[in-house]
């Protein structure tokens, strides 16, 4: 498996960019206002330094110094992908940055809850238990968790917004005495040995340049019998890079995601058993019978509509919905309302939208490969 060489942290500065940048809009309630309380320069810097990794490296060119430029910077490129598209997730999607299953009828937001729950019971979490949540994003997932399992939850991320974010949500939420929320590098985690009763990672330890590499991390902080439960990012094993279509699927979900390395399953069951875990259960759940995909709100499909209330929530990934969407942000750049950086990054979005049901549609790719293996007790 390959290695991966760690970025250096540097708090301090990327405190001042999250300052500089995002000012007080992280006290915003809507992420729509939020988005348009950024500094136009700063936006500007984190659009550039990101979309550098992406800008004419499409499928037909991509190399592998591409791939490895990307591993080099995991950090940066994810902390800098977040910094531009968290309000764009609040607004369009939700607090929890993550697929679902649906059953019939099942309002939009209820189902993501479920799809928390679920990794919650399928890792036995109990009242009192101190977890760690990796790359928890605005705390969606670790609220919703706290409350249904009576957990204590620590959230770690490397994007100083969604900290500010989460912690406010917490506040307001009545749970700043079950969560808190750290800023690091989950390759480096500023954690000691043993921490943990259990970690938990929903979508995000694709973010890894290798996965061996953040999987060893959350096996040294879980203590001896702790149990870690993560739903992951793959690609399937009916994936091959030497395909053309297949490469394109992979690098638009990868570009509009912020993610440096996408690998098959295959490699990520070798990756949990290498960092030391003993694998318990292992499934993709994608490939459930259920009635309706995970991919059907991307899909713009109202067919599957769970609820009235999920109607605004379909409709902005519809080729209509997007192309206002396209239009208002557009208008909204140009006059100087939305930052530079904007448009561009809502159109990642719709791209890695596209892809994301091609590849669920072509059981290329699962967005919820899930794992809940233990470290062995001695």
């Amino acid at each position: 498996m390959p290695t991966a060489v760690l970025e250096a942290e540097d708090h301090s500065r990327d405190a001042a960019f999250n300052k500089a940048m995002h000012g007080n809009s992280a006290a915003e309630k809507a992420g729509f206002l939020a988005m348009l309380g950024k500094d136009t320069g700063a936006q500007k810097a984190a659009a550039d330094e990101y979309f550098k990794h992406w800008d004419n490296k499409g499928a037909d060119v991509e190399t592998d110094k591409h791939r490895e430029e990307r591993r080099a910077e995991y950090a940066t490129l994810t902390r800098h992908y977040y910094n531009l598209a968290t309000d764009l997730y609040e607004n369009g999607w939700a607090q929890s940055f993550h697929f679902c299953r649906f059953n019939k009828g099942e309002p939009f937001h209820q189902a993501l809850a479920r799809h928390e729950h679920y990794l919650a019971h399928m890792m036995s979490l109990r009242d009192g238990m101190s977890v760690l949540d990796v790359g928890c994003g605005v705390g969606g997932p670790a609220r919703e968790i706290a409350k249904f399992a009576g957990v204590n939850i620590t959230g770690l991320n490397n994007n100083d917004y969604q900290i500010d974010r989460a912690t406010r949500y917490a506040k307001l939420d009545g749970l700043e005495d079950q969560l808190k929320f750290v800023k690091g590098d989950f390759m480096q985690m500023p954690f000691p040995e043993n921490s943990f009763d259990a970690v938990y990672a929903i979508e995000a330890t694709v973010h890894a340049p290798v996965l061996q590499g953040v999987y060893s991390q959350i096996f040294r902080v879980l203590k001896p019998g702790g149990v870690f439960g993560v739903y992951e990012w793959l690609m399937t094993d009916k994936y091959d890079n030497s395909n053309p279509c297949h490469k394109e699927i992979r690098l638009g979900i990868e570009q509009g995601n912020g993610i440096s390395n996408m690998v098959r399953v295959s490699e990520g069951i070798a990756a949990i058993e290498a960092a030391g875990f003993e694998l318990e259960f292992h499934e993709d759940l994608a490939e459930r019978p259920d009635p309706s995909p995970w991919y059907y709100p991307l899909a713009g499909d109202f067919k599957n509509m769970g609820s009235i209330w999920d109607f605004l929530t379909i409709l902005r990934m519809t080729k209509l919905g997007r192309g206002v969407i396209h239009k208002f942000v557009g208008g909204l750049e140009m006059v100087g309302i939305a930052p530079i950086g904007t448009t561009k990054t809502a159109d990642s979005l719709a791209v890695a939208a596209d892809c994301l049901v091609a590849g669920g549609k072509g059981g290329l790719f699962t967005p919820m490969y899930l794992m809940v293996a233990r470290k062995p007790k001695a």
